[in-house]
C-alpha cells in the first residue's frame, strides 16, 4: 500500500471495495498533483516534477550518458535516454519497468535507485550522488511523494542564462560560474550545479563540473558550454597576451577592405601583433595554389617578379580567377562534399553529376542558383546530372543530414535518434525537415550494388508522409527555425524548403558558405570544422564572419567575387613566419596558416615540374588529375595523399597531415623515379640545353619554389655541375631533391 495510506490522517476501513479504495488513491494523488509546479528561485517547492527536478539531477550525474545508462542498449538491464531526450521513456524504466523494484515509496533510502547511485550497493559507475548531497535529497523526496509527473499546467523552461559578463581573464585566474534557468511562468532558479560543463580549448581555459573557470598560461580564446535540459549557454573566455601593444602599431596596419579591419581590431584585443607581409615569390606561388591549383610557369614567376607596379598582387588575383583551370580545381573540391560511390549509383550517372557540377563553375553558377537546382532536382540521372544527389541519398533522412551539413553548416545525424547533445535541435526538428522530401519517388532501375548501372527517374510524388520514430503520426514540413511559406496543394516541397534555405535572411546558408571558402585559402575556418555551426562551436571572428556573409549577399552569391574578396586583403598576404607575438595563434590569422598541398595538385605539379603527364584509367590523355571524375581512378599517389575513400558516404572530408607514406612515395615510387629520368622529361631537356649552371638551378627553383634560389643556394647547386660529364645525373638529383622538400610540398 501507498505509505500516504499508512499514515496515521489515512485510515479508512479495510471493508471498503477495491473500486472504493481506486477512487480515494486518485483523489489523493489529484490532490498531491494539483499543487503548483514552479517556485521562485531558491525557495521549497510543494511539489517535486520528475521533468524539472529528477531528470536534470540524473543528467547532472552523467546517469544517462553515452557511456552509462544513456547508452544504446542502456547498462545492466537499465536504460535511459541520452542526455534526457525522452522524459516518459525514462520515467517508465524508473517507476514501472523491473515491476518498479528501483523504487520504493515507503522507504526511499532503500531504493535501488539511491542504493547504486551512492555505491551502497555495487555499481559499475561508482558514487554518482552523496547521501545527504542536495542532488540525493531531491531523488529521495521524490520518491517519497510518490513519483509525481509533471502536468500540462505546469511551467516549462524557456532558457538558460549564464554569468558573470564576459571579461577578459589573466593567465591562470579563475572565475565561477553561475547559471540561472527561466520559466515559461516568469520564475527562475540557479541551476548552476545541475549543469554540464565544456570548454572548446581546455589549454586555454579549463572548466570543471561546478563551472569553476581556471584560465590556463597561454592567450587565447575558449568557448566554455553550459548545457542544462537541452537548453545551451556559452561564456567565451579570452585571455590578452601579456604586455601592452601601443594602438599606434594597429592604426597603422595596412586595410585593403573590410576584413583586415576586423581582423586587427580582433587581434588588438587579444593584444597580438600580426606578421610581416609575405615576399612576392611566397604570395605568387600562394595565390596560384589557391585560385587555380597550380603552379606558375617560370616565365610567368619571372614576369611577376620584375613586375614594380604597386597593385601586382590584385592584378594577379584578377587574371587568375579568369584563368579556365579556376573552374575545375574549385569543381573539385565540391565534388569531394557530393560526389558518390559509381559502383552504388552508376558509373554514367557519376559522371554525369560531375560535369553538372563543373559546368556550373565554368558558368560561375551563383552559389543559391547551384543550391536550388540540388535540391530541387528531378529528372533522368543520365540526363541531369543533379539529380543524383537524390539516386545517392534515397530516403529523406539520409537527405536531410547532407543538405542541413552542406548548405546550412548544422550536423543533424544526432537528433536523428535524440537530442542533440551540444545544439538545440531535437527528434522533432529532425523529422520536420525530413518531411519536406516525403514525396521524392522513383522510376527505374534502383540501387543495385556493388555495380549499378540502370537509369533512374526522380520525380515527385502525389503524396508521401515521414513518420515521427516515437509517436509514429506523420509529420508535417517545417524548417529549422524562422517560417517558411506553405506549399500550394501540387507543389513540390522541395521548392519551399530551397527558398527558406537560400533566402537572405537565412543567416546559415551565407556563413556555412564563406567559410568554407575562406577555411580553403586561409587555412582555417572561422567555425572549425568549416560545416559545424553552434552555439557550442563559435567563430574566432565573429564580426568578419557576419561581415563576409553579408558581403556574399550584397555580391548574388558570386563565389568568384568571394575569392576575390579574401585573396585581395591584406591579411591574406601574410608571412607564415611568427614574430614572437604569435607564435601561439592558430586562429586569429596573425599569420598565414601553411596547408599541405591538395593530393591532386601535388600530383599535376610533379607531373608539370618533371615535364611528364600523368595518364589516367577511363580518362583522356594528357588530363591533369583536377579533372578527374571520380576516385574510382586508380592512382597509389593520390591514395598515399589522402584523396578520399570511394567507399565512404560524402560529404569527404580530407585531411592535411603529413605520414610517412607520403615521404617515402615522394623519395622511392617508381612512378616519379620515371618521371625525373624520362628521357624526354624536364631534367633530360635541360640537361642537353645550352643552359648554364646557373640558368639550371633559377630554372628548376623556379619550378618548384616560384623564387630565385638565393646566394647559398645557388652557390652549393651549382658547385654540383663541376663534373660536365654527369650535367644529366645531376640534374635529376637535384630537381629530386627539391621535389622532396616541405617547400614544395606546402602551400606557405
Amino acid at each position: 500500500m501507498p505509505h500516504a495510506l499508512q499514515s496515521p490522517r489515512c485510515r479508512f476501513p479495510r471493508r471498503w471495495p477495491l473500486r472504493s479504495w481506486t477512487a480515494v488513491v486518485c483523489l489523493l494523488a489529484a490532490s498531491v498533483f494539483a499543487s503548483p509546479a514552479r517556485a521562485e528561485s531558491g525557495g521549497p517547492k510543494s511539489r517535486l516534477s520528475f521533468e524539472l527536478d529528477v531528470m536534470p539531477v540524473l543528467t547532472a550525474a552523467s546517469c544517462n550518458s553515452g557511456g552509462c545508462h544513456g547508452k544504446s542498449r542502456g547498462q545492466n538491464g537499465f536504460q535511459l535516454s541520452l542526455l534526457g531526450f525522452d522524459a516518459d521513456a525514462d520515467y517508465a524504466a524508473i517507476v514501472e519497468h523491473d515491476r518498479g523494484r528501483r523504487v520504493f515509496p515507503s522507504a526511499p533510502e532503500s531504493s535501488l535507485l539511491l542504493q547504486k547511485a551512492s555505491a551502497r550497493l555495487p555499481h559499475g559507475g561508482g558514487l554518482r550522488l552523496k547521501p545527504g548531497s542536495t542532488n540525493y535529497e531531491t531523488l529521495r523526496r521524490w520518491i517519497a511523494e510518490g513519483m509525481p509527473r509533471a502536468l500540462p499546467a505546469d511551467a516549462q523552461l524557456v532558457r538558460i542564462v549564464v554569468g558573470p559578463a564576459e571579461r577578459p581573464l589573466k593567465p591562470q585566474s579563475q572565475v565561477q560560474l553561475t547559471v540561472r534557468a527561466t520559466y515559461t511562468d516568469g520564475s527562475q532558479r540557479d541551476v548552476t550545479g545541475l549543469c554540464a560543463y565544456q570548454s572548446s580549448e581546455t589549454p586555454v581555459a579549463a572548466v570543471d563540473a561546478s563551472g569553476l573557470i581556471t584560465a590556463g598560461k597561454l592567450p587565447g580564446e575558449a568557448t566554455i558550454m553550459a548545457r542544462y535540459m537541452g537548453q545551451i549557454a556559452t561564456w567565451n573566455a579570452g585571455i590578452p597576451w601579456t604586455g601592452n601593444v601601443h594602438a599606434a602599431v594597429y592604426a597603422g596596419l595596412p586595410r585593403q577592405n573590410f576584413i583586415d579591419e576586423l581582423v586587427w581590431k580582433k587581434l588588438q584585443q587579444l593584444g597580438i601583433t600580426p606578421s610581416a607581409r609575405a615576399s612576392d615569390s611566397t604570395f605568387l606561388r600562394r595565390a596560384y595554389l589557391d585560385a587555380i591549383g597550380r603552379l606558375p610557369r617560370p616565365d610567368e614567376a619571372r614576369a611577376f617578379l620584375a613586375d614594380q607596379r604597386s597593385d601586382k598582387r590584385a592584378r594577379l588575383v584578377d587574371a587568375l580567377l579568369e584563368r579556365p583551370e579556376y573552374a575545375d580545381y574549385w569543381a573539385n573540391k565540391w565534388a569531394d562534399l557530393l560526389r558518390p560511390n559509381p559502383y552504388r549509383v552508376g558509373i554514367k550517372a557519376t559522371l554525369n553529376y560531375d560535369a553538372w557540377i563543373r559546368d556550373a563553375f565554368r558558368r560561375n553558377q551563383p552559389y543559391d542558383q547551384f543550391v536550388r537546382e540540388l535540391i530541387t532536382a528531378r529528372g533522368s540521372t543520365w540526363t541531369n546530372g543533379a539529380a543524383v544527389l537524390f539516386r545517392d541519398r534515397r530516403t529523406p533522412e539520409e537527405i536531410t543530414t547532407l543538405v542541413s551539413q552542406l548548405f546550412l553548416g548544422v550536423r543533424l545525424e544526432c537528433a536523428k535518434c535524440h537530442h542533440h547533445p551540444f545544439e538545440v535541435w531535437g527528434q522533432d526538428d529532425f523529422y520536420s525537415l525530413a518531411a519536406f522530401f516525403s514525396r521524392n519517388a522513383y522510376k527505374g532501375q534502383g540501387i543495385s550494388a556493388p555495380i549499378s548501372g540502370g537509369e533512374e527517374v526522380i520525380y515527385v510524388a502525389e503524396r508521401g508522409a515521414v513518420l515521427h520514430p516515437l509517436t509514429g503520426k506523420k509529420v508535417e514540413p517545417k524548417p529549422l527555425f524562422g517560417k517558411a511559406r506553405e506549399p500550394a496543394a501540387d507543389e513540390d516541397p522541395r521548392r519551399v524548403l530551397a527558398e527558406w534555405v537560400t533566402a537572405d535572411d537565412n543567416p546559415y546558408f551565407a556563413e556555412v558558405a564563406v567559410n568554407r571558402v575562406w577555411a580553403e585559402l586561409l587555412g582555417r575556418g572561422l567555425v572549425d570544422p568549416v560545416d559545424d555551426l553552434r552555439a557550442t562551436n563559435p567563430p574566432s571572428n565573429r564580426p568578419l564572419l557576419l561581415a563576409l556573409a553579408a558581403d556574399f549577399r550584397r555580391q548574388h552569391y558570386d563565389l568568384k567575387a568571394l575569392v576575390r574578396t579574401i585573396m585581395t586583403s591584406y591579411v591574406y598576404g601574410l608571412s607564415s613566419l611568427h614574430n614572437g607575438h604569435n607564435i601561439s595563434d592558430t586562429r586569429n590569422y596573425s599569420r598565414h596558416y601553411r596547408q599541405r598541398l591538395r593530393a591532386e595538385v601535388l600530383l599535376d605539379a610533379v607531373s608539370d615540374i618533371t615535364g611528364v603527364p600523368e595518364q589516367f584509367n577511363a580518362m583522356p590523355a594528357g588530363s591533369r588529375a583536377v579533372e578527374l571524375w571520380t576516385h574510382r581512378i586508380g592512382s597509389l599517389f593520390l591514395d598515399a595523399f589522402g584523396r578520399p575513400d570511394p567507399n565512404q558516404d560524402p560529404p569527404y572530408e580530407r585531411t592535411g597531415e603529413t605520414t610517412m607514406v607520403q615521404a617515402l612515395h615522394l623519395m622511392n615510387a617508381p612512378q616519379l623515379h620515371q618521371k625525373v629520368t624520362s628521357d624526354k622529361g624536364r631534367a633530360a631537356t635541360l640537361a642537353a640545353s645550352k643552359l648554364s649552371p646557373r640558368e639550371i638551378v633559377e630554372e628548376l627553383y623556379l619550378l618548384a619554389y616560384s623564387r630565385l634560389p638565393t646566394a647559398a643556394e645557388a652557390a652549393a647547386t651549382t658547385a654540383l655541375y663541376s663534373d660536365e660529364a654527369n650535367r644529366r645525373q645531376t640534374t635529376e638529383d637535384l630537381l629530386w631533391a627539391l621535389l622532396n622538400t616541405p617547400e614544395f610540398v606546402f602551400k606557405d
